[in-house]
């Protein structure tokens, strides 16, 4: 019985192993004939849920791009242009610092073909892709088209044709730094939470704030009950939601939902989004008004008067427009930031504004003696607005940003970002402190404790920034700077890191200095034997150079101090690139006896090495080894969390004690 406990529980331990196997990508291949010489090849993808394929055409210096390599060409046929592709989606990823172009669900490749062979009637391609959701994958798959027969198939790698064999240019891997990504569903709730602060916002504008008391004592005083005057109320409040919400609507009809993501992606528009932010700035910085033509107000005024329901949507109108000198910019920069997500963002980003800015007029209405509770108006309004007007004009050079990261210019790298940024918020602390004014400030004696509070608050926030000129990570503001390796000094300014002679010189023999500077090997041999010659563990690091969660864990966990202490002191780390590119020397190539797939690359043979040994092909990928190569706990994968990457380390280093 014993016996038969232990068999089950090996079963079900080999099946979990072998569940780590990931295919989330299946194929099918196809074969038309076009005329007598011209043939269609298709490849159709189906690509399993939250995953998703990257392009042919995402840019070099971002994630892997598909790519088609045509074997048994010679004499025997060649392609015409590059291969045609399925509808794709476009963002602009922080990650990479370039637009990532990729599938989700679906994808079709067509490739035109012109043969030339009347008595070789077999074409083989092979495909790499990388595929990824909270880990990557890069695979190979290989198809035989019979164009005679017109059947098409995949294949094993040792079925290949080798004589003769055309590889299609390989690119250079040059990554960025990651930051994590978000899910869509967090990214609305992000937009919804930060429009309904800035409905809030505008409330404490000089065009809104006087409008509560005036609007609320309306409605008191025209209705006969204090039931009816809180129905109106609530009709008012909604009617300014419905309002708000259309706006966004008609932005998402007029431009589409993916082609709002797509726009945000496009340089001009980037550009165009600066510019405007910094109109919008200036305006709330006291240069000049934003406003609607008086007419439209007057036109609205007089059906506001016809009572009823549709008098009170005209005052929601009126409201709308009376104040869109005040509102107008925070709208068109929350409705700028929303375009930025795609999606139905710009909507979602209108019913939390409109929200925030309905609640108190509704409130008061339900209970007016509250009104006694509110400021008076006066000139820390004024403040208000100005406050505003240093936030946008810090955002828009967040777009400008963008723009520079896209046609990887360089000319906005880091450092100029955050010099900016520095000067931006420290001019804003000198103006709370009362040492600069605007046009549009009263005269005042002295700061209010609440804007020496504020002044405190942004003044702790620029001194935060200076550090990130040497290379400070910043985290409370990651997303918004350039990556650190956008930068003239991507250890920070005068930093000698990475090019120090002494601190090459110390490196153990294969090592390279590593996320952090941490001792790192890419050769697991010399890793083994150093590990070894030290009597310390090893942390096994499958990783790769596009491997989005791989730098993710790099950038937020291993840089932690209690993660990077381990790392620095307690063992040897071993990262195996799967995607390296480099080509093995002819007499190390071999074919997989596990996969069947010709192993040429550097990132081939750790691949296969990970899938052999540890039956797992998805990265990042991490094993803590004893000196013998025993595995001293379980195997983890992306794990964000400190504490528990902390714990299962610490796991694995008692093991080995």
């Amino acid at each position: 019985m014993k016996k038969i406990f232990y068999l089950v529980l090996l079963l079900f331990a080999f099946a979990n192993v072998q569940a780590q196997i990931l295919n989330p990508v299946k194929w099918e291949a196809s074969v038309e004939k076009k005329s007598d010489s011209e043939y269609l090849l298709t490849l159709n993808g189906v690509i399993e849920t939250d995953w998703h394929v990257y392009s042919q055409f995402t840019p070099e210096d971002g994630p892997l791009p598909t790519e088609f390599i045509f074997h048994n060409t010679k004499g025997n046929y060649e392609a015409i242009g590059k291969a045609t592709e399925s509808e794709t989606k476009t963002v602009f990823s922080d990650v990479f610092g370039v637009n990532e172009v990729f599938f989700e669900d679906k994808v079709t490749f067509t490739q035109l073909i012109k043969h030339s062979n009347a008595e070789n009637k077999i074409i083989q391609v092979e495909l790499f892709y990388q595929v990824c959701k909270e880990s990557c994958i890069s695979e190979n798959k290989y198809f035989e088209f019979n164009l005679k027969t017109l059947e098409a198939k995949e294949i094993e790698a040792s079925a290949l044709i080798t004589e003769n064999t055309v590889n299609t240019e390989t690119k250079a891997i040059a990554k960025k730094t990651p930051e994590a990504p978000e899910s869509s569903d967090s990214g609305l709730f992000k937009i919804f939470f930060i429009a309904f602060l800035s409905g809030f916002a505008a409330l404490l504008t000089p065009c809104v704030f006087p409008m509560i008391p005036m609007t609320v004592s309306f409605f008191t005083k025209q209705s006969k009950t204090k039931a009816k005057g809180i129905k109106n109320a609530i009709i008012y409040g909604i009617s300014i939601i419905l309002i708000y919400v259309f706006l966004g609507s008609v932005i998402t009809l007029i431009f589409g939902a993916d082609a709002l993501n797509a726009l945000s992606t496009n340089v001009w528009f980037n550009v165009i989004f600066f510019v405007l932010l910094v109109v919008f700035a200036s305006s709330f910085l006291g240069a000049f008004e934003i406003m609607l033509p008086n007419s439209w107000a007057n036109k609205v005024d007089r059906q506001a008067d016809r009572g009823g329901i549709i008098g009170i949507l005209f005052m929601a109108l009126a409201l709308a427009i009376v104040s869109f000198s005040c509102t107008g910019p925070i709208i068109g920069t929350l409705l700028v930031e929303a375009a930025s997500k795609g999606g139905i963002a710009p909507i979602v980003g209108m019913l939390g504004f409109s929200t925030a800015l309905a609640l108190p007029f509704m409130l008061f209405a339900m209970f007016p003696g509250w009104l006694n509770t509110l400021p008076k108006s006066g000139g820390w309004l004024n403040t208000v607005k100005v406050f505003l007007g240093f936030l946008e004009l810090a955002l828009a050079f967040k777009f400008l940003s963008n723009a520079d990261l896209v046609l990887q210019l360089h000319w906005f790298e880091r450092e100029l970002f955050l010099a900016i940024w520095i000067a931006i918020f420290c001019t804003l602390a000198l103006y709370l402190f009362g040492k600069i004014t605007l046009p549009h400030d009263s005269p005042s004696p002295y700061i209010s404790v609440g804007r020496l509070s504020m002044g405190l608050i942004v003044l702790t926030f620029t001194i935060y920034l200076i550090p990130g000129l040497w290379g400070a990570p910043l985290k409370l503001i990651s997303g918004f700077p350039p990556p650190m390796t956008y930068s003239e000094s991507p250890h920070g300014v005068g930093s000698s890191k990475g090019g120090s002679t002494a601190a090459v010189s110390i490196l153990p023999d294969g090592a390279h200095r590593g996320p952090h500077d941490i001792i790192a090997f890419t050769d697991y041999e010399k890793g083994l034997a150093y590990a070894k010659s030290v009597n310390k563990p090893i942390l096994l690091d499958f990783t790769g150079f596009a491997c989005v969660n791989c730098r993710k864990m790099e950038d937020y966990v291993w840089s932690d101090p209690k993660i990077l202490s381990i790392l620095n002191n307690d063992v040897v780390l071993i990262s195996l690139y799967v995607d390296d590119k480099r080509e093995l020397p002819a007499a190390e190539q071999y074919v997989s006896k596990e996969t069947g797939k010709k192993i040429k690359s550097i990132g081939n043979k750790w691949s296969d090495f990970q899938i052999t040994r540890y039956k797992a092909n998805a990265q990042p990928y991490y094993l803590v080894l004893d000196t013998n190569e025993n595995s001293l706990n379980k195997p983890a994968g992306y794990m964000p969390d400190v504490d528990e990457y902390e714990q299962w380390l610490k796991s694995g280093i008692e093991q080995f004690k």
